[in-house]
């Protein structure tokens, strides 16, 4: 900007009282120095400068001027180095599928340092089960998401195209509404599957783990209602409808506030993991919550 190369000029000569200084600080000519002096006093109809035996001295106008002109300069630095950091700042929308509940995703914290990492970002959430999740990635619908699945196993056989990290391991347990102990006594798999289940679709972690743990017996559960929603699937426990699985903070949580009863020894291991596209991974805005999910699950498994 040629108006603040003029005022720098100007603010040179003023702090060093000498043309050839200033010319050597601005790496410029002095002909080029004493140009810009000459054009700005013209400009202004004001003489700045007074020449003494030592160099160049400001005038009374050129004292007035001074702190403005150094005003000016110092708010021309900020406006470049804003500038500057909006061609670096990350931009664009970044889509996340979320599954059961946001506190055991940690979502409000990973949203959270998101935002602050990357404030210029617009986060879109989809909620649903790990099955629809999965399958939104892969089709590009979302670009990254929460996934359940038995450990070590990730996006599993067919799904080569995306990549995924554990972030924590827990248990699925089986509860039963109040006053089923009784029945829970025998926890052989080909026992428990004919009492009422209630199950979920094809697409949630409970259905995986269910029909993995059924699969050695071929036993098949007694099907008497299918939810989507954790919570739903809770209320009908409660109720007294039948069987299901619940994650073991949850179960135990049940147990102790609404008196379900939980099948003894019975775990099916899961972990929590989240899963991109392979070919996203050098995107900056995958980056950025990759990143921030480091900071967020920082004992993380893989």
């Amino acid at each position: 900007m040629q108006e603040y190369a003029t005022l720098r000029a100007f603010v040179a000569v003023a702090r060093t009282g000498s043309v050839s200084r200033a010319a050597e600080q601005l790496h410029l000519t002095q002909p080029a120095i004493s140009l810009k002096l000459k054009q700005l006093q013209s400009n202004l109809g004001l003489t700045l400068f007074s020449r003494r035996p030592q160099g160049l001295a400001l005038t009374p106008d050129g004292h007035a001027l001074l702190p403005a002109a150094e005003k000016a300069l110092a708010s021309a630095l900020s406006f470049e180095q804003t500038a500057g950091t909006l061609h670096s700042t990350l931009r664009g929308k970044l889509s996340i599928g979320t599954i059961v509940d946001p506190e055991f995703l940690r979502l409000g914290a990973f949203l959270s340092r998101l935002m602050a990492r990357a404030p210029q970002l617009e986060t879109e959430l989809h909620h649903g089960m790990s099955g629809s999740v999965l399958n939104r990635i892969e089709q590009g619908d979302l670009d990254v998401g929460f996934y359940l699945a038995p450990p070590a196993q990730g996006p599993g056989k067919g799904h080569e195209t995306l990549a995924w990290r554990e972030l924590t391991h827990f248990d699925y347990h089986v509860i039963a509404p109040a006053g089923w102990e009784n029945r829970l006594i025998d926890t052989r798999w080909e026992h428990l599957a004919t009492l009422p289940w209630i199950v979920t679709p094809q697409d949630s972690a409970h259905h995986r783990l269910l029909k993995q743990a059924l699969a050695p017996s071929g036993a098949v559960p007694n099907r008497v209602a299918q939810v989507d929603q954790e919570a739903c699937m809770l209320d009908l426990v409660r109720a007294g409808v039948g069987l299901s699985l619940a994650r073991d903070a949850l179960a135990m949580t049940e147990r102790q506030e609404s008196g379900l009863a939980v099948a003894e020894n019975i775990r099916l291991p899961c972990a929590l993991s989240f899963i991109w596209r392979h070919e996203s991974t050098n995107e900056s805005t995958v980056n950025a919550a990759l990143s921030t999910l480091d900071e967020v699950w920082p004992h993380r498994l893989g």
